[in-house]
């Protein structure tokens, strides 16, 4: 049993455990590095914390400048509420570091687990372990085991929270599913979760490296590779560039072209156009009905409970930003010419009412495999 740590100050919230800031009773999405930044501030408030404290603690061993510390705080007083002329919640002390003075009430009395309990009859996923690592371009990336087994690494699809995921019915299946059989290897990608937002290069080849630097530092040399949606194609180009390491190829509702790629008429393209656009523009509100455009087509008949889940999944996962710069570079991938490359034994599925088009077609030559 461990305590549930939760700083309140004002209307906001902290909860340590849960990796998550709310605004009455709201998640407040946040990049990770701004929440290390805020949970320091908020335990050491009884002091000054230094400029140089705070690199070490939240960046560690990397080489970053102060201007990344600058933009993190920037970015912290705007998700609190406050500015750099106020500092009503966290002062700057010129020449030495910040402090956190806004009032705080620290609630740790609550007994847990160490995760939260599922409701009854929901499947339990099991405990995880989560580690960081760093890629060639400086963005640090979150990553978890869980499970015993041979290893399956699920390729970073959109959408994922490494600590929510396991609350949520959108996810805790899989995890526990999955993790009967194999030693489950899965990560935030870049933009996402409780790896790096704040990050210039959202390349699809980013993604692919990405990929590679996770699987590097678990110290994998060979596994099963699974591809959900968007994350398909990486694994494809994974599988073409390093098809010593994987032993097994597994995509699921993938598909081959982006929907910018894949459109055929002009009202194709402007419809793409639009999504793209809508996402942009809408992501943000406090009013769901932007976001559930995406919940309608994950979950076409899921319950209002479960729209309700997957709509605080979208919010936790990412911000407006990179929601929008996510969704535009999914609409330009186009793996055609590497799927035919595979070849490493490939099982390739799909829903039935999977939209023509979005499915890596069996006439990539990619191989299913028997069991």
């Amino acid at each position: 049993m461990t305590a549930r740590v939760i700083y309140a100050f004002g209307e906001f919230e902290l909860d340590i455990r849960l990796f998550e800031l709310r605004c009455a009773g709201m998640a407040v999405g946040i990049e990770p590095q701004v929440f290390d930044v805020l949970a320091l501030l908020l335990r050491e408030r009884d002091r000054v914390v230094s400029k140089e404290k705070i690199l070490d603690s939240v960046w560690g061993s990397r080489f970053v400048s102060e201007s990344a510390l600058t933009s993190r705080i920037k970015a912290l007083r705007r998700a609190v509420g406050d500015d750099g002329r106020a500092q009503k919640v966290v002062r700057t002390v010129h020449g030495r570091g910040y402090q956190f003075v806004a009032p705080v009430e620290e609630r740790g009395a609550v007994a847990t687990g160490d995760g939260p309990s599922p409701p009854d009859g929901a499947i339990e996923a099991p405990a995880q372990e989560i580690r960081f690592c760093t890629t060639a371009d400086g963005v640090r990336l979150a990553y978890a085991t869980l499970g015993e087994g041979p290893p399956l690494v699920k390729a970073a699809n959109w959408l994922s929270h490494l600590d929510y995921d396991r609350e949520t019915s959108v996810w805790r299946h899989w995890l526990a599913e999955l993790s009967r059989r194999f030693w489950l290897l899965r990560y935030d990608e870049r933009g996402c979760g409780l790896s790096d937002w704040e990050v210039a290069d959202f390349s699809f080849d980013a993604w692919v490296r990405d990929l590679e630097a996770v699987v590097d530092a678990a110290g994998l040399d060979r596994f099963v590779l699974l591809g959900i949606s968007q994350r398909g194609p990486v694994a494809i180009a994974y599988a073409v560039r390093h098809p010593e390491r994987v032993s097994r190829l597994v995509l699921l509702g993938a598909f081959a072209q982006g929907r910018r790629k894949r459109a055929a008429t002009s009202d194709e393209r402007d419809l793409a156009d639009a999504w793209i656009e809508m996402v942009r523009v809408g992501w943000a509100r406090p009013d769901p009905q932007y976001r559930q455009m995406f919940v309608s087509r994950f979950l076409p008949e899921g319950t209002q409970d479960e729209w309700r889940e997957f709509d605080e999944l979208q919010r936790r996962s990412t911000s407006s930003e990179n929601a929008w710069r996510f969704v535009r570079e999914f609409a330009d991938i186009d793996v055609r010419d590497l799927a035919p490359k595979v070849t490493v034994p490939t099982l390739i599925a799909c829903a039935r009412q999977q939209r023509a088009g979005q499915q890596v077609r069996a006439s990539t030559r990619a191989r299913r495999h028997d069991p």
